[in-house]
């Protein structure tokens, strides 16, 4: 089996590699693997930057280069000087063990350093002069992002960086989530049209700045069709771990036919660069929310209900469904909270589980 491999996008010369695709692939085992060859060969270390301290931290941090321990990588770069690598108070060293299998490693082995964004102010006041890597690992997630996230990953840059511009920075994710702040943040317009296999490049003006962006093929597996045997019920999210597809949840779509005299009301939620259209109906005794995309941009901005997580001194605006300023805001919550919204598609459903995931904080 073929694994995934940074040939292709070290080509492109970036500064910021972005690089997704299926869970399982290979990606951080090659990012770990490639930051080793660079230590053995020229000294320079790496970073390894994870969303929560408990990622980098007891068992999750211990067994982060256990792929290469248990294979025998580690002797094979370091051409047996060292055994393996061993992680302890944030650092991680190459290492070798005694006859009683004690580890024995020393501080000028440091290969790799290990932060965390949730905990970044720790960090501010150390140096890390040899640090030429960056990777950021499992950047994507279905869960929630931290508060202004993409500035602390800037802050963790920063802190590693310095003044320094010769730093190479890896961001690894599973297709798990078509939302993330970092696209919009980044001016990553063009991921979610990207085909498996394929790397985008963007600039930026005059800047020397450039970002290279990997949908990641598969691995070339000649039993895959055996191995995903077990995968093959009908769930959206098993494409994401059989093939690189994003993971999509189902959510409940219009369940009646309407005519405009059926809308009680009209409101609309901006989230993400996009706008979509949410319509209070009501047919028979049957009353509920039914969201779709807005293709046209809303033409009363001072009087229209708009939810958004833009700050506004507007009384129209709302950046939480869930923090009601009038009885229709309850009553539109009310529809949220007690599963009466319908969606236009399983993506627009995914976006408005996004949004609501931000108001409930």
């Amino acid at each position: 089996m073929k694994y995934y491999s940074t040939t292709k996008i070290d080509k492109k010369d970036a500064t910021y590699n972005v690089i997704f695709g299926e869970r399982s692939n290979g990606k951080t085992y090659a990012l770990l693997e490639k930051g080793v060859k660079d230590y053995v060969k020229t000294g320079r270390q790496m970073a390894y930057v994870r969303r929560w301290k408990e990622d980098i931290t007891g068992r999750r941090a211990a067994r982060l280069f256990a792929g290469l321990n248990e294979n025998g990588a580690i002797e094979k770069i370091t051409k047996g000087a060292f055994k393996g690598v061993h992680y302890w108070a944030g650092k991680f060293y190459l290492c070798n063990y005694d006859e009683a299998g004690k580890v024995i490693y020393a501080d000028t082995d440091i290969v790799a350093f290990a932060f965390a964004l949730s905990d970044g102010e720790h960090d501010k006041s150390t140096s890390f002069p040899n640090v030429g890597t960056i990777i950021f690992d499992e950047f994507l997630t279905n869960r929630l992002y931290l508060n202004d996230e993409f500035v602390l990953f800037m802050n963790c840059i920063s802190t590693i960086v310095r003044k320094r511009e010769d730093v190479k920075i890896y961001m690894l994710g599973n297709t798990v989530n078509k939302y993330c702040p970092y696209f919009a943040e980044m001016g990553l317009e063009h991921i979610l049209k990207m085909k498996q296999g394929t790397i985008d490049v963007y600039t930026y003006g005059d800047s020397p700045l450039t970002v290279a962006v990997e949908y990641c093929n598969s691995p070339d597996n000649p039993n895959k069709e055996q191995s995903h045997k077990y995968f093959a019920f009908n769930n959206p999210k098993l494409s994401m771990i059989t093939g690189g597809a994003w993971e999509l949840n189902i959510y409940p779509h219009l369940p009646y036919k309407y005519k405009p005299k059926d809308i009680l009301l009209t409101f609309f939620i901006d989230f993400n660069d996009t706008v979509y259209q949410c319509e209070v109906i009501q047919i028979g005794d049957n009353t509920f929310i039914y969201v779709h995309n807005k293709s046209t941009p809303i033409k009363d901005l001072d009087n229209d209900l708009i939810y958004s997580l833009d700050y506004s001194a507007k009384p129209n605006y709302n950046r939480s469904v869930f923090k009601p300023m009038s009885k229709v805001q309850q009553r539109i919550a009310w529809f949220f909270t007690h599963d009466r919204v319908f969606y236009q598609d399983n993506n627009v459903g995914d976006a408005i589980a996004n949004y609501l995931k931000i108001c409930k904080r």
